[in-house]
């Protein structure tokens, strides 16, 4: 069965500003159906890594709050913390970070709840009754939230192929314990050929795994596979290797998704940016050149649909040659171009499976 996902592009006129655009894509889309009075609604952000500039501009969610409060829904902004030793690993840094990037009151009109609290140890466990777990550990905020509208930014990711809906959701609002269990099947593993001994991997890895004497090294007794080294690593010299089938970590990511919306059936919507397409997550505490130009926000109902009309509109896209594509930039599939050992389809196959939404969709331009 084939969902519709709303679609606007980027090009503005005198007295059409993308923020209007976007309200009229949502109203279109009948995301603000999820909202009825005096619900508490979650909004799923990803506030940016410090140093990150590739996040969703705060204007953008502003207005999205606005919308809420017309339908007198209360409005609040949260994401989990990260697993790994950043600006966002507790509730302290976290908010600070978030207001440092942009997401203070006076500028979104909401309030900030991290969902898992001050550490990541408040959460609830859901009962999912899935293939990888039988019980996942979403942040508390979001499970008792009435509704929830998901912000997303779509990017590459070095474990996933791309980072959508199902990520900024599955993964952004697993508890750091639940994090850690979708992040169970992975192990970095150093080049040494590579390495410069710089000690920034370090310095990221959140349990102290790694020691730098004349090359980095891993302890594997200690490691928790968050795959932070891997991205932080600027030379490339720290790989992924997997435990088992580099597949596992996007269905886990799908069941915790499953988690997420349980019980919000009719209460969800999702809207995505498809700009600033960096080649990584937004943890990352840079943001590198965009592989093609800014595409347009995408609006649905359906977390897979929604996802899959991104990934096919980046790869319909002109690939850009100053990215990390490089040569590959005239590749169709941008993202197996970037990571060539990711299948990025497991986490839409396996979401439609598990009854998360159709991958047959509807493009409709507004």
């Amino acid at each position: 069965m084939s969902s519709e996902v709303f679609y606007t592009s980027l090009k503005t006129k005198q007295g059409q500003s993308l923020i209007t655009k976007m309200e009229k894509l949502i109203q279109r889309a009948g995301l603000m159906d999820a909202v009825a009075p005096k619900d508490l609604v979650a909004i799923k952000m990803h506030f940016g890594e410090r140093g990150n500039l590739a996040y969703v501009r705060p204007q953008y969610v502003r207005r999205v709050v606005e919308m809420i409060k017309k339908k007198e829904g209360k409005p609040f902004l949260t994401d989990a913390n990260t697993l790994y030793v950043g600006s966002r690993t507790n509730a302290v840094d976290h908010l600070q970070t978030a207001i440092e990037n942009g997401f203070d009151f006076s500028v979104v009109g909401a309030p900030l709840v991290i969902a898992d609290g001050l550490n990541g140890k408040d959460y609830a466990s859901v009962p999912v009754n899935l293939k990888h777990f039988k019980e996942v550990k979403i942040g508390s905020a979001a499970v008792q939230a009435d509704a929830l509208i998901a912000i997303t930014h779509f990017k590459g990711h070095e474990a996933t192929g791309f980072g959508g809906t199902l990520k900024n959701l599955g993964m952004g609002l697993g508890s750091r314990a639940g994090k850690q269990q979708q992040h169970s099947d992975l192990l970095p593993q150093v080049q040494e050929e590579k390495c410069k001994a710089c000690g920034k991997c370090a310095k990221w890895c959140p349990v102290q795994a790694i020691t730098v004497e004349g090359k980095a090294q891993i302890n594997y007794n200690l490691c928790i596979g968050c795959g932070e080294c891997t991205v932080t690593c600027q030379y490339k010299a720290i790989a992924i290797n997997w435990k088992t089938e580099q597949n596992m970590i996007q269905e886990k990511i799908a069941e915790y998704t499953a988690g997420v919306l349980q019980g919000k059936e009719g209460k969800t919507g999702f809207i995505t940016f498809v700009m600033d397409v960096s080649p990584l997550c937004d943890c990352c505490g840079w943001n590198d050149v965009p592989i093609v130009g800014d595409i347009g926000i995408l609006a649905s109902k359906d977390p897979i649909a929604i996802d899959q009309a991104a990934v096919d509109l980046v790869n319909q896209a002109h690939g850009n040659p100053q990215s990390e594509l490089g040569s590959k930039h005239g590749e169709n599939d941008k993202f197996r171009a970037l990571f060539p050992g990711v299948d990025w389809n497991v986490q839409l196959a396996y979401g439609e499976e598990i009854g998360l939404g159709s991958r047959q969709y509807t493009l409709i331009e507004v």
